[in-house]
């Protein structure tokens, strides 16, 4: 096994890593805007929009760009993001565009695909990017189907955003009654029981 390089502590390091993720969303959703392909953004940074709007000292950094397209847009997206500097990857059922010849998956910008189940066992496909609302910069998912996107995929992450929406008020008991049922299960099990 090689040895663990570790870099000094560094506060810059931090910052920088922060602003590399926000230059890519911001870069490639000007790239789509740009060239009129429908999206949302998703994942961690459309939870940090919508959190930040109640109390920004709540807000998660997230690591990745995630965005929603629909299938037939790829094409139109992939030449948009290229142009912009991203390089098309398809690996492991995963398409990303990478944030240039040296990135890692990392440092990638995620494509999940409008109306589609992520995973065959999921119980809902993903939303259409018409659920977006305008956003400062970007168009991004509404609350309603960022909800139901996270407790519909329901990892350890997608959890910890349900509970960040529970702690600053966005999410409540009064949502059970406007999600399926098992999606309605898994919140009241994270309103029941915020720590396990």
């Amino acid at each position: 096994m090689t040895p663990l390089f570790l870099h000094p502590f560094s506060l810059d390091r931090m910052v920088r890593a922060v602003e590399k993720v926000r230059d890519r969303l911001l870069r490639a959703t000007a790239a789509l805007e740009n060239a009129a392909v429908p999206y949302a953004v998703i994942g961690g940074n459309a939870v940090a929009a919508w959190v930040a709007r109640v109390d920004e000292a709540a807000v998660r950094n997230t690591q990745d760009v995630d965005i929603l397209l629909r299938r037939a847009d790829l094409p139109l997206a992939r030449m948009a993001l290229e142009k912009a500097g991203f390089i098309y990857r398809h690996a492991a059922g995963i398409d990303m565009f990478l944030d240039g010849p040296t990135a890692k998956a990392r440092d990638a910008v995620h494509v999940l695909f409008a109306n589609e189940k992520v995973r065959p066992e999921y119980l809902l496909p993903t939303p259409d990017v018409t659920e977006a609302e305008r956003g400062p910069a970007y168009q991004m998912l509404t609350l309603e189907a960022l909800v139901r996107m996270k407790l519909t995929s329901y990892r350890l992450k997608d959890q910890v955003h349900i509970l960040d929406m529970l702690d600053v008020g966005l999410l409540d008991a009064s949502w059970l009654v406007r999600l399926p049922a098992e999606l309605a299960a898994r919140l009241q099990q994270k309103i029941d029981n915020p720590e396990g």
